[in-house]
C-alpha cells in the first residue's frame, strides 16, 4: 500500500485564532518584536503557550552563562571551554547553532574577563520542543498573534543562520526521532523505503538501516540532520554517485503548514509542495515532521584515504594539479564518490567511497594516479584502501575525524567542464584562496547527472548546476575560539571575495545552498536557477504568503522581510 494513504489524515487546517487581527498587526508593524519591545509577549504570555503545549516550552539559556557573574560557576565553565569548539553540545541544546558568526559573541567564554557580557544576542529566546503537529501549530499560532519570527531548528548545522534570530521563537524539531522501514507502493516507486522523524541525524537512519540489510543517502558530516537544511537544500553526501542527491531519493514529506494544516506531500498529493520542499530551501515553505526516502540493499562498500603533506611546494602543487586530472576519470565509474580537501600545509583523501565495489576495485582506480605521481618528491603519512562489510562500518571506518564550530564556510559547485578545460585558471585560484591563510579548500566529488541518478530535467528544484558539476567545493577559513566576532566578520567579507573568484571562473553556475554565506548578493543566480526560482516563488506565494517563514537567502526572503545589522527582522523597503 503506498504511503499516500498510510495516515488517516484528512488535511483539516487546524483553527487559526483571530486570523484578519493577526495580519491587521502584521501589516502595522514594521518589524518583527524582540525582547524590550512594548509589543513583547508578557510572561503570562508565555506561561499560557507552555501550557497548552504541555510544558514544551524552553526558554533559552546561553551555553557559557556559567562563565560570567551573577551566575559563575568556575568548573562548569571550565567544561563549557573545553567543549566550546564542539558540535554535539550545540545539538543537543534547544536554541544555539554551529555557527560563530550567527553566534556573535554575545556570550563566549573566553572574554568573561575581557569586558563582554552574557545575552542572546541572536540566538532565540524561547523554542518550543516540538513532540508532534499540534505544538508546531500552537507555535505558529504564538508567533502570528505576538508579532514574532518563527524559525526552524533540528541540529543547527547553518552556515546561513536559518534556524535561529533575534526576538524569535523556535520550532526545535530535534526529538523527533522515529524510523520506521516499510515496503513503500505508489505510481512513482516500489521498494524499501524508510519514514524517518525531522530530528533524525545522518548516523542513525544508518545505523537503523544496517540492522535491516540496507542503506540509506545522508550527509558527509554524521550528525546533519536528514529531513531539514540537508534535504530540503537539495544533500549532497558519500552515496551519491550511487544513488543520487538527497533531493532524488525523497518520496514523500508530512508537514504543517503557516495556516495549520497538516499534510502529506508526495508527487501525487500536494505534488506542488513536495516539489519545492525536495531541494527548494529549507525552513521556508512549511515545517517538516516527518520525511520518506528510498532505501537500498546494503553490501560491501570499498574505500580509501590518504594524507599527503607540503614538504615541497612545487611538487605539492603539482600533484593537487595532477588529482584535479585524475578526478575526471574517477568521476566516469559508476558509483564511485571522492571528497578530498586542502591547504596550504597537507592534502587529504577524507575519504573515496565505492559501494558494491572491492578493495581491488578501488586501487586499481586510484593505481593510475599514483602512476603519475611516482617521481614526485611527496610524502604521505596515511595511505589506505579497505573494504567494509555494510555501508556503516565504511561510514565510521573512514570518517572518524571531528567537526568544530569555529569556521566560515562557502563554496561553489565546479563544472567538469572548467576542470577539462580551464584547470591552470582553476589551481591558480585555489593557490591564491589557501596560500598564507587558514582557509581550507574541500573538493567533494559526486557524479549527481541526470543519466547517472535516475533523475529528471525538473523533477525537483536542486540548481541544475548539481548535475554539470565535477565538484562542490566546501572553503573553510578557521578562527580561534577566543576571537572576538569582527574575526568572524572579518572572514564572511573575505569569503564572499573567494566566492566572487570562483564565480569569475564559472559563469552561470551555482553554489550548494547549505554551504555558501547568508550575505551573497548574487545568491539568487547562485543559489537557484532563475526559472526555477518563479517557480519556487509562486509556491511560497501560495503556501505563506505573508511570510510567517523566513530564512535568509531563501525564496521570497527579500519581499516582505529584511534583516537589519542589529538582528532584527524588519518590513523590506
Amino acid at each position: 500500500m503506498g504511503s499516500e494513504s498510510l495516515y488517516s489524515m484528512d488535511a483539516v487546517p487546524y483553527p487559526l485564532s483571530n486570523l484578519p487581527n493577526i495580519m491587521a498587526a502584521e501589516m502595522a508593524a514594521p518589524c518583527r518584536f524582540v525582547p524590550g519591545d512594548a509589543g513583547w509577549p508578557l510572561a503570562n504570555d508565555w506561561n499560557l503557550l507552555n501550557s497548552s503545549i504541555g510544558g514544551r516550552l524552553i526558554e533559552t539559556v546561553p551555553l557559557a552563562q556559567v562563565c560570567f557573574e551573577p551566575n559563575f560557576d568556575a568548573s562548569a565553565c571550565e567544561l563549557v571551554q573545553t567543549q566550546y569548539n564542539d558540535i554535539q553540545p550545540r545539538i543537543d541544546d534547544s536554541a544555539s547553532i554551529v555557527s560563530a558568526y550567527f553566534a556573535n559573541d554575545s556570550c563566549n567564554p573566553f572574554l568573561a574577563d575581557d569586558g563582554y557580557t552574557c545575552t542572546l544576542g541572536n540566538i532565540a529566546p524561547y523554542a518550543v520542543n516540538v513532540s508532534g503537529a499540534s505544538d508546531v501549530v500552537a507555535g505558529i499560532n504564538f508567533a502570528r498573534d505576538h508579532n514574532l519570527r518563527l524559525t526552524i531548528k533540528n541540529t543547527g548545522h547553518d552556515f546561513l543562520g536559518r534556524s535561529t534570530g533575534r526576538g524569535a521563537l523556535e520550532l526545535w524539531t530535534h526529538y523527533l526521532d522515529t524510523i520506521e522501514f516499510y515496503n513503500y507502493t505508489s505510481p512513482h516507486y516500489t521498494g524499501p523505503a524508510v519514514r524517518m522523524g525531522a530530528g533524525i541525524q545522518s548516523f542513525e537512519v544508518s545505523e537503523a538501516a544496517q540492522k535491516k540489510g540496507l542503506r540509506v543517502v545522508g550527509g558527509f558530516c554524521p550528525t546533519v540532520g536528514v529531513a531539514g537544511g540537508w534535504l530540503q537544500g537539495g544533500g549532497h553526501g558519500p552515496l551519491g554517485s550511487k544513488y543520487g542527491l538527497g533531493a532524488d531519493n525523497v518520496l514523500e514529506f508530512e508537514v504543517v503548514t503557516v495556516d495549520g494544516q497538516h499534510l502529506v506531500a508526495t508527487p501525487t498529493q500536494n505534488e506542488d509542495l513536495f516539489w519545492a520542499l525536495s531541494g527548494g530551501g529549507p525552513g521556508n515553505f512549511a515545517v517538516a515532521l516527518t520525511v520518506t526516502l528510498k532505501a537500498h540493499p546494503d553490501g560491501p562498500v570499498a574505500g580509501a584515504q590518504w594524507v599527503m603533506l607540503n614538504t615541497d611546494n612545487d611538487a605539492f602543487w603539482k600533484a593537487l594539479d595532477i588529482w584535479l586530472k585524475h578526478l575526471l576519470i574517477l568521476d566516469l565509474l559508476p558509483g564511485l564518490s571522492v571528497n578530498s580537501a586542502f591547504n596550504e600545509q597537507m592534502f587529504i583523501l577524507n575519504y573515496a567511497s565505492w559501494p558494491d565495489a572491492t578493495a581491488e576495485d578501488m586501487s586499481a582506480a586510484l593505481a593510475p594516479y599514483f602512476e603519475e605521481i611516482k617521481d614526485l618528491p611527496v610524502e604521505f603519512t596515511v595511505n589506505e584502501t579497505a573494504v567494509n562489510p555494510t555501508w556503516r562500518d565504511h561510514f565510521e571506518h573512514f570518517t572518524n575525524f571531528g567537526y568544530d564550530t569555529h569556521n566560515t564556510n562557502g563554496g561553489r559547485l565546479i563544472p567538469r567542464a572548467l576542470v577539462r578545460d580551464h584547470r591552470a585558471d582553476l589551481l591558480a585560484t585555489f593557490r591564491r584562496i589557501v596560500t598564507n591563510t587558514t582557509a581550507g579548500v574541500g573538493m567533494i566529488g559526486g557524479n549527481f547527472t541526470f543519466l547517472n541518478t535516475g533523475a529528471t530535467p525538473g523533477s525537483n528544484p536542486v540548481n541544475p548546476a548539481w548535475r554539470e558539476a565535477l565538484f562542490s567545493i566546501n572553503i573553510l577559513i578557521e578562527m580561534a575560539i577566543d576571537a572576538p566576532w569582527t574575526v568572524a566578520r572579518d572572514d564572511l567579507a573575505q569569503m564572499n571575495g573567494y566566492q566572487d573568484q570562483l564565480r569569475a571562473l564559472t559563469p552561470g553556475g551555482g553554489t550548494y545552498m547549505s554551504e555558501a554565506t547568508y550575505n551573497n548578493p548574487h545568491w539568487k543566480e547562485d543559489y537557484y536557477n532563475p526559472e526555477v526560482y518563479q517557480k519556487l516563488l509562486g509556491i511560497k506565494h501560495k503556501y505563506d504568503p505573508e511570510g510567517v517563514l523566513w530564512a535568509s537567502a531563501a525564496v521570497g526572503s527579500d519581499e516582505i522581510w529584511a534583516l537589519q545589522d542589529d538582528g532584527r527582522l524588519c518590513a523590506a523597503t
